[in-house]
Parts: structure tokens; C-alpha cells; sequence
């Protein structure tokens, strides 16, 4: 998966100039941005000491040299667990973070609140990014198909409408691999995941070119905005929300950011209108296929 530590610092290494620590730039650079030697001159430590975590070497690095180096980069908290996450694979979780690996079930209770949200969009987002449970709302809105599994990578980049789905489709897809990144640096030793992005890698130059930047982002909320081919564009507020018990299953809830978007949601919401249901698509992620997988969250 191209998902290496050394890979991930030499990406962030290559955004901060020397002037924006205090460096002089030293004449003519092979290299964007800091040279290995001046991360660990900035971090406390030494040059081979640097080198070696990144070339995977550093697997009982300390948290201590860990956070001078998030210092050095300027590394946000999603990117700072990222690395902590690449630099020790399979450690154990600190207190009051990650706990185990859950199954990719939806409890019963999960999809008796998704069924009592009739008024809003709402879906269950699990591992590499499946859809694993939704309420029929969201299903209209996003073209859900029972008996799948939608996965919102391969919507983002395969399906031929999402580019017009998406107004802002270079940012949604920015973030769809940004949020991938971070699932791959939990599981780095996952098949599944390693395929999907073997398999994106293939079939979409964009795809490439963003895994390449190692880009990082938590998906907690933001407002996206939607061209549906029957209820027109809508811009949609939404908020992730994680299930305790089930850590690698969030429930995201799309709401209208505006009054506009409220009525054509309302009118999309009455045509789904009936006795309330709860779809959970099949255990296996269904191949790329002539249907129309899931838009990402």
C-alpha cells in the first residue's frame, strides 16, 4: 500500500521551508523543503537515530522522539497519530483510544435508531470505507442498493457520475483518500484494504496521484454539497459519530445547511415515505460492476 513511514515523513519534510524554522536555505537544494539532518537537529536527536525511523527501523522509538518530530513537521493530531501509527504498526492502543478491532456487524440497536431517523440521511461507515447499514432516506439520496456492500472510495473514483454528483469533486475526493490513509495506517497488514488500493491505484490516475501525497484527515464533520438528478443540489451539514463498543464503525448523519436544501430534502424524504426499513447490505464488498456504488460521506 505504499503506506511507509519514510514515505509519509519525506511528504511532510518537503512542505516546511527552512526559513519557516529558523534555517538559513544554504544555497541551491535537491530537495523540497528540510533535509533529514535538519528534522533531527530540530527534533534533539541524531542523524542516524532520524534515518533509521525513516527507513522503518524505529519501532521502540519513544512517544518523547515522536512528538518533538510532529513538533518539527507541524504535523496536526490526525497526522501525529498517523505517524505513531506507521512508525510502531500493531502497538497497543493508549488509554482512551482505539480498543480492538470490532466485526463489521451493525448491532441491532444501530439500526433501529438509523430506522427512527426518517426526517435525515444516515448511514453506518465501517472498515476501508464500506457502507455497512443505512435508513431508506439516505439510500434515495445516495442510490444505496440492497444486497451490496457501496464502498465510498470506489464511488468517488469509479462511478461516471461522480463527478457531477460532486460539485467540489477535487476536494471530496482529496478527503476520501486523506481518511483511507489513516484506515491503512491502523491496519497496515490488511488484504482487503491493500487490494482496494491496488486496485484503485490501476484504474484511476487521481487516485494515484493523491495516495502518492500521503495526505491525512479525520472526517468529523463539514457541510457537503450534492447535485442529487432528482431533488437538485443540495447542500448537506454532517457530523460523524463513533459507537462505543464498535470503533472502526462511525454513523454519519447528513442535516440541510440551509432552507432550500430543507425542502427539497422534505420532498425527497416523502417520496421514501412508508413503513420504516433498514437496509444492511451483503457481508462481501460487492466487485466494481455496473451498479452505481455509494458518493463518500
Amino acid at each position: 500500500m505504499d503506506n511507509t513511514v519514510g514515505g509519509f515523513l519525506q511528504s511532510r519534510r518537503a512542505r516546511i521551508q527552512p526559513e519557516d524554522v529558523g534555517l538559513p536555505p544554504y544555497g541551491r537544494r535537491r530537495v523540497p523543503g528540510l533535509r533529514r539532518e535538519e528534522v533531527a537537529q530540530l527534533a534533539g536527536v541524531s542523524v542516524d537515530y532520524y534515518i533509521r525511523l525513516e527507513q522503518g527501523r524505529g519501532r521502540h522509538v519513544s512517544d518523547e522522539v515522536l512528538d518533538a518530530v510532529a513538533r518539527v513537521l507541524r504535523l496536526d493530531p490526525a497526522e501525529h497519530e498517523h505517524l505513531r501509527d506507521l512508525a510502531r504498526p500493531g502497538r497497543a492502543p493508549r488509554s482512551g483510544s482505539r480498543a480492538p478491532a470490532a466485526s463489521p456487524r451493525v448491532r441491532p440497536g444501530v439500526r433501529l435508531m438509523l430506522d427512527g431517523m426518517r426526517d435525515v440521511p444516515a448511514f453506518v461507515l465501517g472498515r476501508r470505507m464500506d457502507v455497512l447499514a443505512w435508513n431508506d432516506l439516505c439510500g434515495a439520496l445516495q442510490d444505496f442498493r440492497p444486497g451490496t456492500v457501496p464502498n465510498m472510495v470506489r464511488a468517488v473514483f469509479q462511478s461516471p457520475d461522480a463527478r457531477s454528483l460532486y460539485p467540489d469533486w477535487p476536494a471530496v475526493a482529496a478527503e476520501t483518500v486523506a481518511y483511507l490513509r489513516l484506515d491503512a495506517g491502523k491496519h497496515p497488514d490488511d488484504p482487503e484494504l491493500a487490494a482496494l488500493v491496488g486496485e484503485l491505484s490501476v484504474r484511476s490516475e487521481d487516485f494515484r496521484r493523491l495516495w502518492a501525497d500521503h495526505l491525512v484527515k479525520e472526517k468529523t464533520f463539514g457541510v457537503k454539497r450534492i447535485d442529487h438528478p432528482v431533488a437538485g443540489e443540495l447542500e448537506l451539514a454532517y457530523e460523524t459519530l463513533a459507537l462505543p463498543g464498535d470503533p472502526d464503525q462511525t454513523v454519519v448523519v447528513y442535516s440541510s445547511a440551509g432552507s432550500r436544501t430543507a425542502e427539497r430534502l422534505a420532498l425527497l424524504a416523502s417520496w421514501t415515505a412508508g413503513p420504516p426499513a433498514v437496509t444492511t447490505p451483503a457481508t462481501h464488498p460487492a466487485a466494481p460492476d455496473g451498479s452505481r456504488p455509494a458518493p463518500s460521506a
